[in-house]
């Protein structure tokens, strides 16, 4: 009875410590995962379960996204996740997003990038499988953008596939890059918008990013009016739907600014705390972390250079050896067709020498036969002659008859030397058949010796012949030992890289500009919206995002902040 007892306490015991759990949806840009999470868990307890699964290490520049009531929410670290305004209905949806931006993410970004760029999507260009029609139907260009020019979807997927192919063999990681390079310099990159107004209830946008707050005229979202850099702000807070802001020169007035929401004024002064916390620490010596970060990323880097030499050298070996296997099968059907050629003179040669032989033989029994009527002819004139026939009719017929005998002697003797000429004239080229035919079988067994083959390179390969060039040198190079671990060489492969992805990143640019040169003329000028417009008129003035903002950060704090007063 107390063992049951003792068996239904404990039992109690486990249930009680049993932690509730709630189901999770987190979207990424890629794929959905669901966790299952205690009701206990803070944001970050998820943030960090979300960051491990994906294996992201760069943690600060992401967090988890959710709306309430048509406005975007970030997940707070230090609060529990059910403590959100996050809807009650499992599974409780997240989006794993960027919420903060790199300044410059050629230096800041250490590990790999793992947006679901084209280049991710199809790997290197490949002409066997990327063929007419495999972007028919793909969304690559936003409506708006297509809409814009004159040019079908045939065109755009021509040019896009010309300019693909272009860049085959581009590394991953290189792709990735340009591809945020492209996106950093433009106008709108890492920005988000907020309604606000001034102390004179002037409407205007609040713009927060990477570099510090700008004002906007709400037309115009492109092109700041006025920029306050993170260096030049102490603190930052609010109070119900006021926010105030205390530049870092105390002996400057705070200025002001009201927004609509509550849910908004926790949303901006989070983007305030997060980007000027980045900015800052961007500004000093990297942490252990980072730093650690980056020797593993310097290493890992330097082992898939290494791999990329690899692979290239065996793709060199892999394209010259095909080359030569090419050219070998080449040479081959061509000794084939050399072989079919001559044994097809060899046969003509013969047949042409039997039939020399056989006319030759007519003709020689032909001047035989000939020979022997002209003397049969010339026994008859003889005996024509001594006939004493007295008459003048048998004279003149005897005469008539010797002069036909005489001209029948004559017709055979020039026949017949004709026909001895024309056997002479058989000979000789029954002569020169065989001799053409000597030849042509001494060709035919040099062919023939040639043709002793090899053993194949492979299974799916022709056989070579053998007096061609073999494989055992590509073989010997394959067999290269790659560890090499000399790291001063490395090193100055790495610097030559770097030099190599600087003039391939100008050449880029380049192409860029050629290809909107060449588009421009298919521009629907209007169905331009008006920021194409913005951006049209900042481009022809040579206007770009920083040098924007760093002629409005020429004037003084003080100065500035009276300007927006005065807005």
């Amino acid at each position: 009875m107390a063992g049951a007892i003792a068996s239904r306490m404990s039992f109690s015991s486990l249930k009680r410590k049993q932690p509730k759990t709630f189901t999770v949806r987190i979207i990424t840009m890629d794929a959905e995962m669901e966790f299952s999470c205690e009701v206990k868990w803070k944001g970050k307890d998820l943030f960090d379960l979300v960051c491990r699964t994906l294996g992201l290490r760069e943690t600060w520049f992401f967090g988890l996204q959710y709306t309430i009531k048509d406005t975007v929410a970030w997940l707070k670290m230090d609060k529990k996740v059910l403590d959100h305004d996050v809807p009650t209905e499992e599974p409780v949806t997240f989006h794993f997003l960027a919420k903060f931006y790199p300044e410059n993410a050629e230096e800041e970004l250490v590990q790999e990038i793992t947006q679901h760029l084209f280049f991710l999507q199809y790997g290197d260009y490949d002409p066997t499988v990327h063929q007419r029609g495999f972007l028919a139907q793909e969304e690559l260009l936003p409506k708006r953008v297509i809409n814009l020019y004159q040019m079908t979807p045939e065109m755009w997927e021509e040019r896009i596939t010309a300019w693909y192919a272009e860049h085959r063999g581009r590394a991953r990681d290189e792709a990735e890059m340009e591809y945020l390079k492209i996106a950093q310099d433009l106008e709108m990159y890492g920005v988000n918008y907020f309604a606000i107004r001034n102390k004179k209830g002037t409407e205007l946008l609040l713009g927060v990013d990477a570099l510090g707050l700008h004002i906007y005229d709400p037309e115009n979202r492109l092109t700041p009016k006025i920029s306050f850099p993170w260096n030049e702000i102490r603190n930052i807070s609010y109070s119900d739907k006021e926010f105030t802001i205390k530049p870092l020169d105390k002996k400057i007035d705070v200025f002001k600014f009201n927004s609509s929401k509550l849910r908004v004024n926790k949303l901006i002064l989070q983007l305030c705390i997060g980007n000027h916390d980045l900015f800052m620490r961007r500004r000093k010596a990297d942490s252990l972390e980072v730093q650690q970060m980056k020797a593993q990323a310097r290493e890992e880097k330097a082992r898939k250079q290494m791999e990329r030499q690899r692979l290239a050298r065996e793709k060199q070996m892999r394209e010259e050896a095909e080359r030569t296997r090419d050219e070998l099968e080449r040479r081959l059907l061509q000794l084939k067709e050399e072989a079919t050629m001559a044994n097809e003179a060899l046969m003509r040669s013969e047949e042409t020498a039997d039939l020399l032989a056989e006319k030759a033989q007519i003709t020689e029994e032909e001047a035989k036969l000939l020979a022997q009527k002209a003397a049969e002819a010339e026994q008859e004139m003889q005996r024509i002659k001594a006939t004493a026939i007295r008459t003048e009719e048998e004279k003149r017929l005897m005469e008539q008859k010797v002069l036909e005998a005489e001209m029948l002697a004559l017709k055979m003797a020039e026949e017949s030397e004709r026909r001895a000429k024309e056997a002479d004239q058989l000979k000789q080229d029954l002569q020169e058949a065989r001799e053409s035919e000597r030849r042509a079988k001494q060709k035919l067994l040099e062919i023939t010796s040639k043709s002793s083959y090899t053993q194949p390179m492979n299974s799916g390969m022709t056989a070579l012949p053998a007096d061609l060039p073999s494989f055992n040198l590509i073989s010997e190079s394959l067999s290269f030992d790659f560890k090499d671990t000399d790291m001063k060489r490395l090193s100055m492969e790495i610097e030559k890289e770097k030099v190599e992805y600087m003039e391939k990143s100008k050449h880029l640019q380049e192409q860029l500009n050629e290809l909107k040169t060449e588009i421009e003329a298919l521009k629907l000028k209007e169905r331009e919206t008006a920021l194409d417009i913005l951006h049209n008129e900042n481009a022809d003035r040579g206007n770009s995002k920083h040098n924007t903002i760093k002629k409005l950060t020429l004037q003084s704090t003080k100065s500035r902040v009276a300007f927006f007063e005065e807005l």
